[in-house]
C-alpha cells in the first residue's frame, strides 16, 4: 500500500505511542545516521535549523532532509571533512493507520470503526516545542552560505515550518 502523505501525520493529539516492547512489528526508522563530516575540527559558525511550529516529522521526510543536505554541501564544498552535519531529532513515536479498503464492495469486507485501532506503519519525531533545533551544521567562515542553502533545500523535505538560524561560535575580535 503507498504511503500516505505529510499532512496526515503531522499534528497530534494525545500521549505518544512509544513503547515499542510492547508494540509488534514495528518497521525500522529510515534515519540511521544522525552525525557526519568531521566533529573534531575548529569551527567558526553553526546553521541551525529549528521549528517554527509544533507536530511531526516522519522518520522518511527526516531521512530526506538529512540526505539532501549532506549532498547539497558535499557538492558545494567539496569532501565531508569540511564540514560538520549532526541531526537532533529521533523519530520514537510509532505511527499507526487503520488501512481502509478502496474498491467497490470493500464495504462488505471491512469493519469500519469497529476495532479502528490501527498496525504501526512508521516512526515519527514529534516537535513539542517552538524554535526546537532539527540539525545543524558546523562550518568555516567562507562555507557559511553554503550551509544556509543547503539547510534552505532540505527544510523543503520536512512537513512543517522552519527557520534558519546561525549561530557564531567563536567571538569576532575586534582591533
Amino acid at each position: 500500500m503507498p504511503l500516505r502523505p505529510g499532512r496526515c501525520y503531522r499534528h497530534f493529539s494525545g500521549p505518544a505511542y512509544t513503547r515499542k516492547e510492547y508494540i509488534p512489528g514495528v518497521p525500522q526508522p529510515k534515519i540511521t545516521k544522525f552525525t557526519m563530516g568531521d566533529h573534531k575540527k575548529d569551527y567558526d559558525f553553526e546553521v541551525r535549523l529549528l521549528t517554527k511550529q509544533i507536530g511531526q516529522i516522519r522518520h522518511n521526510a527526516l531521512e530526506a532532509a538529512r540526505v539532501i543536505a549532506l549532498k547539497q554541501m558535499t557538492s558545494m564544498v567539496g569532501n565531508e571533512t569540511d564540514f560538520y552535519l549532526y541531526v537532533t531529532k529521533y523519530p520514537h513515536h510509532v505511527i499507526r493507520e487503520n488501512k481502509m479498503m478502496a474498491f467497490a464492495g470493500a464495504d462488505r469486507l471491512q469493519d469500519g470503526m469497529r476495532l479502528s485501532f490501527g498496525k504501526p506503519i512508521g516512526t515519527a519525531a514529534r516537535i513539542t516545542k517552538l524554535g526546537d533545533l532539527i540539525m545543524a551544521i558546523r562550518v568555516k567562515k567562507e562555507h557559511l552560505e553554503f550551509a544556509k542553502k543547503a539547510f534552505k533545500v532540505a527544510s523543503s523535505k520536512l512537513p512543517l515550518d522552519t527557520e534558519i538560524v546561525v549561530v557564531p561560535l567563536k567571538e569576532e575580535k575586534t582591533q
